[in-house]
C-alpha cells in the first residue's frame, strides 16, 4: 500500500481527530508505516519536541501510528492569542504573530500552502500511508477561498475522503447532504460517510443509510458508538481539554486508551471497503 486517506467532517467536533487516531493504529497494526498529517491546526494545546512544537493532536496520532513525531505532521500551528490574532508556527518553529486578516490574505495561500505541500510530499515519500485530517468543515463557503486544510489537501494527495458526522448533535443527514451540495465538484473526493457518537438501535438508522446512498451514490462505511476514552481532545466546540505531560506513565496510559479506541472503531467500520479505497 502506498497512498493517502483523508478524514473531513461536517462540522468542528464531528470526530475527525478521533477517527484519524484510530485509523493510524488500525493500519499500523496491519504492518504499514503510517503517518498522520494536518496541514493547519488551530489549538492552544501543543506538543513540544526537542526543537519544535506542533499540535498535541498530531503528536497523539503519531504515537497511535507508532511513528516518530515530526513537525511535518502539522506544518502550520496557530495558537490563539485573542482579538483575532494567533501565534503562527511553521514546521514546528515560531514564525510570527498575525491578525486573521493578514494570515488569510497574505500567508495562507502563499507560504502556508507551500509549506503544507512540502511536508505532505515528504511524509508520502517516507511512509506507506499518510492519513490526513481536515479542519472544521470543508463547506464553509465564506472561507473556501483560503482553506488549505480540507479539499486543497485532498487534491494535493489525490486521495479518497471519508466524511464524518456527529449524530449526537442531531441533524446528521441534513449536515451530510448540505456538505455534499456545497462542495460542488470537490464532492467527487468523498467516497463514503461515517456516523459518529451513535447510541441506540442501529436498525433505526438503516433507512437513512439507504437515503444517502440513493441521493449521493456513496455508502455509509461505519457507525461508531458514543465512546468513553481518555485521549486529550482538541479545544473545539464542547470540548474541555486538559494540559497533559508526556511522561512515561502518561504514555503507558495513553497507549491503553489508543488500543481501546482502535478496537472499538475497527469493529464499527467496514475496513474491507476502506482498504479497497486505497488500492
Amino acid at each position: 500500500m502506498t497512498g493517502a486517506l483523508m478524514v473531513q467532517g461536517t462540522s468542528s467536533g464531528a470526530g475527525k481527530t478521533t477517527l484519524v487516531t484510530a485509523l493510524c493504529r488500525i493500519f499500523a497494526d496491519k504492518g504499514y508505516r503510517v503517518a498522520p498529517f494536518k496541514s493547519q491546526n488551530m489549538s492552544s494545546y501543543s506538543f513540544r519536541g526537542r526543537d519544535f512544537e506542533i499540535s498535541r493532536a498530531q503528536a497523539v496520532q503519531a504515537i497511535a501510528a507508532r511513528a516518530e513525531i515530526s513537525p511535518h505532521m502539522n506544518p502550520i500551528l496557530l495558537k490563539p492569542l485573542g482579538e483575532y490574532r494567533s501565534e503562527v508556527f511553521v514546521r514546528g518553529r515560531r514564525y510570527k504573530s498575525m491578525h486573521a486578516d493578514e494570515y488569510y490574505k497574505k500567508f495562507a495561500l502563499g507560504r502556508g500552502l507551500a509549506e503544507a505541500r512540502m511536508s505532505l510530499e515528504r511524509l508520502r515519500g517516507e511512509y506507506d500511508l499518510v492519513i490526513l485530517e481536515g479542519a472544521g468543515s470543508p463547506a464553509e463557503v465564506n472561507m473556501q477561498k483560503y482553506d488549505i486544510a480540507n479539499m486543497r489537501m485532498a487534491k494535493e494527495a489525490s486521495c479518497p475522503v471519508l466524511l464524518i458526522s456527529d449524530i449526537d448533535k442531531g441533524g446528521t443527514f441534513a449536515s451530510i447532504m448540505g456538505t455534499m451540495e456545497l462542495l460542488g465538484r470537490d464532492r467527487r473526493f468523498v467516497r463514503g460517510f461515517v456516523i459518529n457518537k451513535f447510541r441506540g438501535d442501529i436498525g433505526i438508522l438503516r433507512p437513512g443509510f439507504s437515503f444517502l446512498r440513493r441521493k449521493t451514490g456513496r455508502p455509509v462505511l461505519g457507525t461508531i458508538p458514543l465512546l468513553r476514552f481518555e485521549i486529550p481532545e482538541e479545544d473545539s466546540l464542547h470540548a474541555s481539554p486538559k494540559q497533559v505531560s508526556f511522561t512515561p506513565g502518561y504514555l503507558r496510559r495513553l497507549e491503553r486508551e489508543i488500543e481501546h479506541l482502535s478496537r472499538a472503531v475497527k469493529s464499527s467500520l467496514d475496513m474491507k471497503a476502506i482498504g479497497a479505497l486505497l488500492k
